[in-house]
């Protein structure tokens, strides 16, 4: 245990997490009052992050005692104090640069003070704006991101799947044999897998894409077959349709950068299990674009949340292209969409409901907390399959990173367990020049 710390505690902390003062151990937290007032402001709407400024305020009104304000208040056994500072003069330092009393400037100021107020103990201001990070840093006030649900091993998202080279190739012909798989005992290299990996074994004379199926304890062979009109193209998106075609497999993570399928792959499983499923649910957030807020936008709830949509109706277009256009298989999507059996619409339409028989697929799930992502997957009921696909490097919220956004969180907190698998799809295949401008630019 090290020195005895006080943190000060930025708005966007307790809005992505609002449990986050339980995360503090034996240290001190500071809430300047402002953070109070601009929790206010975000108490009302249907999002995450006004369920959880309501949650927060909830939790601070059970401990809410003159003592909150005056003198602090014990957070539990082996945990610091939590105090509302009020009243605090707007440091002179801070005015210097930066005149205008922003809650940010607020904010800082604040952390200043105590700072001065208890100079035998470390001040650090905890915020997940960069741009107050770099404020604080230059008037030297410490500062630090909220890291408590930060991923530490990012390099899954670099990579595709692994190659194992120099394999019998009497074991491989055996696979290709053997429908149901060979035992994973009969593969030296049976310690370093986790349930649901896929991979390539090559030997000198023949090779072939396989996955580890905890369920039966084997390796078996990756079929190349078509989803709804949806061939793959290459050996990750074969591996991305063997774990969406398997009902047994609850939980899929699909990475990857634009272009490489993500949610084409998604879609096109869950069309040919139309029959396993009650619905099939496509989601994803609305993440507002430059500073115009969707309350600008024109027309009722489902027209001003179209615009954002899009890229799913895009990918169903792209489904229906494979057929005719008066075919039997177009005609059952459009017939599935009238009756609602394939619903597409924003991830915040579908929050507080229970999700049964549902094959659900969450878009652009980076753009998710943590905290979020957990609340999704605990609306799962019987017989519900959830697949998040997204890019962890292409990030629209200010406060989330490749780190600490939620489906990265979920695919490391996840790994290991048998209803769970991810696939990284690393080539795309949208089109050369998409894929040259991903690289390049």
């Amino acid at each position: 245990m090290g020195a005895k710390k006080n943190f000060v505690l930025d708005t966007n902390v307790i809005l992505h997490d609002y449990k986050c003062i339980e995360n503090f151990q034996e240290n001190d937290i500071y809430l300047p009052i402002v953070v109070l007032e601009e929790l206010d402001r975000f108490k009302k709407g249907s999002d995450q992050i006004n369920y959880n400024a309501r949650e927060f305020v909830r939790e601070l009104d059970a401990l809410t005692s003159n003592d909150l304000f005056l003198k602090g208040v014990s957070l539990g056994i082996g945990m610091g104090n939590l105090y509302v500072i009020t009243g605090d003069k707007y440091q002179e330092k801070i005015a210097l640069s930066f005149p205008e009393r922003t809650p940010d400037h607020r904010i800082l100021s604040c952390a200043l003070s105590i700072a001065e107020k208890k100079p035998k103990m470390q001040t650090i201001l905890v915020t997940k704006d960069v741009n107050l990070r770099m404020k604080a840093r230059s008037l030297g006030v410490l500062v630090e991101d909220y890291i408590t649900d930060k991923v530490i091993n990012v390099d899954l998202f670099d990579k595709a799947h692994e190659t194992y080279e120099n394999i019998d190739p009497d074991l491989i012909d055996l696979i290709y044999n053997k429908i149901e798989g060979v035992d994973v005992d009969e593969f030296s290299h049976k310690n370093l897998l986790k349930p649901n990996d896929c991979f390539i074994l090559k030997s000198i004379r023949n090779s072939v894409l396989v996955r580890y199926n905890p369920f039966t304890g084997k390796i078996k062979k990756v079929e190349k077959g078509t989803n709804y009109g949806i061939q793959p193209r290459n050996a990750e998106q074969s591996f991305a349709f063997e774990i969406l075609n398997d009902p047994d497999v609850k939980l899929v993570g699909l990475t990857g950068k634009a272009g490489t399928g993500k949610t084409l792959l998604a879609l096109a499983a869950a069309l040919k299990q139309m029959d396993t499923y009650k619905q099939i649910l496509l989601a994803r957030p609305i993440v507002s674009l430059a500073n115009k807020d969707i309350g600008f936008l024109p027309g009722d709830e489902k027209q001003k949340v179209a615009p954002y949509m899009q890229p799913l109706f895009d990918n169903l277009n792209v489904i229906k292209g494979q057929f005719s256009p008066s075919g039997p298989e177009v005609k059952r999507i459009d017939e599935m969409q009238k009756s609602n059996q394939l619903v597409i619409e924003a991830l915040a339409f579908i929050r507080g409901r229970s999700l049964s028989d549902t094959f659900c697929i969450i878009d652009e799930a980076q753009n998710l907390t943590p905290h979020e992502i957990k609340t999704i997957i605990t609306r799962a009921g019987e017989g519900t399959k959830m697949v998040f696909t997204g890019d962890v490097q292409q990030i629209d919220s200010p406060y989330l990173d490749a780190q600490s956004n939620g489906l990265a969180y979920m695919i490391d907190k996840m790994k290991g367990q048998d209803l769970f698998a991810h696939v990284n799809l690393i080539k795309g295949e949208r089109s050369q020049l998409s894929e040259l401008a991903s690289n390049l630019l």
